[in-house]
């Protein structure tokens, strides 16, 4: 049987654009434009790496989110992945990082998979922790934060380099993973790959599809909520240090003010 490999992948607003909460304290995605996470693209490059070392290997894009994420979808086909799920309903909206574990799993658990990839986090939220809940609720061994990862035999295998010393990590197939953005750098779409992305079979799921209760997921369902929001404030007009002789001692009394040094 060829090895199944999903990736989890996550469309994320541009963190060079002016992000925003909205009324509910929810990011305002419609306010930015958003693309597929950076950090999850090392995780679709590992897993066609992956692919490509073992012969009839198939990869699959997962996400969660509104119509926009097809988006994340498309650039992930367009890498060379082979097909995509999408697991989009209204009731998602406000889902935590713990209830979209819960949705990603029973999509798993759905399409069927023999290794799991994550990114090391995503953008936007930044936890980091998806990856550790995923293979909790899957029941499976998690190989997470390698800068280096292979599959050979059944068995995931991969490096994980720490600040005092390096790891070398494996796990019985099936099994989750993530890849830090040390793992190599993700490949550029060619022009035949965006073509062909647009040809790649994309399945649409929803809660009832998943046999989620909508009260278990979105705000009802969240642990965890944003209760305030402030604005940041505008950035305002620096100190301009003029250098008439004594540039030098205004500069040092300045940073010593700021306790600098």
């Amino acid at each position: 049987m060829s090895l199944r490999i999903v990736v989890c992948v996550k469309y994320v607003p541009d963190a060079t654009g002016d992000r925003r909460f909205a009324d509910d304290t929810t990011t305002d995605r419609d306010a930015v434009d958003g693309l597929l996470s950076e950090l999850d693209e090392y995780g679709v490059e590992q897993a066609l790496r992956i692919a490509e070392a073992n012969e009839g290997a198939e990869v699959t894009v997962l996400t969660v989110g509104g119509d926009d994420a097809k988006d994340a979808l498309r650039k992930a086909l367009s890498m060379g992945a082979d097909k995509a799920v999408h697991v989009n309903d209204d009731d998602i909206h406000g889902s935590d990082v713990i209830a979209t574990s819960a949705i990603l799993a029973k999509a798993l658990e759905k399409t069927g998979f023999d290794l799991v990839v994550c990114g090391m986090a995503s953008t936007d939220g930044t936890m980091g922790v998806l990856p550790a809940l995923l293979a909790e609720r899957l029941g499976l061994p998690q190989v997470t934060l390698l800068s280096e990862v292979s599959v050979e035999a059944g068995t995931v295998k991969g490096r994980r380099d720490g600040d005092a010393a390096t790891e070398q990590v494996e796990a019985a197939l099936p099994a989750v993973v993530s890849v830090t953005d040390q793992s190599g750098e993700a490949r550029y779409p060619s022009f035949k790959g965006i073509m062909a992305a647009k040809k790649k079979p994309v399945q649409t799921l929803d809660l009832d599809d998943l046999d989620i209760e909508a009260d278990e997921v979105g705000l009802a369902g969240a642990w965890t909520a944003v209760e305030t929001v402030t604005e940041r404030p505008a950035r305002t007009k620096g100190t301009i240090v003029k250098n008439e002789g004594e540039g030098g001692k205004q500069l040092a009394a300045f940073l010593a003010e700021q306790k600098f040094i």
